[in-house]
């Protein structure tokens, strides 16, 4: 007598149903969708985690100043970078500092896309 049971073979019964629908967070959807509000990637950073950046050391001849601001500048979003700043004068560091080859962060990052906007805060932070 049957009673129930199915007849599989045992590749058939070993494969398992995966679910391939996306999982959509629709209120975050939302709120980045909207038009009145700026889209917003990612978490708000805090003070304690963009003076951070002010503890990386070189590893080689380049300036201690230069070496932050190129750290700060690859990791932190554009308003984040302009905190740094603050912060980094406010510590001492040099805005002028060099590498090995004499060249400062604006010197290096003169050439990149979105260099202006960065360039345009270091200006206003050397005031």
């Amino acid at each position: 007598m049957w009673e129930g049971r199915c007849f599989l073979t045992a590749s058939e019964a070993c494969v398992p149903q995966v679910d391939f629908k996306p999982r959509v967070n629709v209120c975050r959807l939302e709120s980045v969708m909207r038009k009145d509000k700026k889209q917003v990637i990612g978490d708000e950073i805090g003070d304690e985690q963009i003076k951070l950046f002010l503890d990386f050391e070189p590893v080689d001849a380049t300036s201690p100043s230069l070496h932050k601001l190129i750290k700060a500048y690859r990791g932190l979003r554009i308003d984040d970078f302009e905190r740094f700043l603050g912060f980094f004068k406010e510590a001492g560091w040099d805005l002028d500092g060099k590498d090995e080859h004499g060249q400062t962060f604006v010197d290096l990052i003169k050439d990149q896309r979105n260099a202006a906007e960065y360039i345009e805060l270091i200006d206003k932070a050397r005031g």
